[in-house]
């Protein structure tokens, strides 16, 4: 179950599920862009179908491919930001339906932790990042911490020995067109 990095990129090229070290908890993703995949997620994790996901990102250049309109305060706040930040962007395109909210748009995170980078950098797509639990239960900051009723419904682990430094998910703000912020989560 654990696996190297081509494994790992072999297993989302098939629209298989992952468990991975992010810049803030352990992860449970795939292909943002395949819906089989998503739809996956959601039943590992028991989570309702009208719940959408955080994408995750290597490069800022690539929000251009998932996001129809940026506004040019998102860059500041990229730049400024010294935690991990989630932005919810208006207007999301190229992933799989299910990743985006009622209302078009999606939640981008661009990571900077080692271990996620490498791995997000061998990919060059966007990766589906949500908490390893079953929906509504704590989740998890170490791979102890994940449940074997997950673990059995992967296809693989990546990085298994990683420890992560960050105690907490993402901040989470949303950008609307005309660049207005508003607070999701601290």
């Amino acid at each position: 179950m654990h696996s190297d990095l081509s494994t790992i990129i072999d297993t989302l090229k098939n629209a298989g599920t992952i468990v991975y070290p992010t810049d803030t908890i352990w992860g449970l993703g795939c292909d943002a862009r395949n819906e089989e995949a998503v739809a996956k997620i959601f039943s590992i994790k028991k989570r309702k179908k009208n719940s959408p996901l955080i994408v995750l990102l290597h490069d800022e250049n690539q929000l251009f491919d998932y996001v129809k309109e940026i506004p040019d305060v998102a860059f500041d706040l990229i730049e400024l930001s010294t935690n991990p930040l989630t932005i919810i962007f208006e207007n999301g395109k190229n992933v799989a339906p299910s990743i985006l909210g009622d209302d078009g748009s999606i939640a981008i995170r661009l990571c900077t932790d080692a271990s996620c980078l490498q791995l997000l950098r061998k990919w060059r797509k966007p990766l589906v990042s949500t908490s390893v639990n079953i929906s509504g239960e704590t989740a998890a900051l170490s791979l102890n911490d994940i449940s074997p009723e997950i673990l059995d419904k992967v296809d693989a682990i990546y990085n298994a020995d990683y420890i992560i430094n960050a105690s907490s998910p993402s901040q989470i703000i949303k950008l609307d067109a005309n660049g207005s912020v508003s607070i999701i989560r601290k």
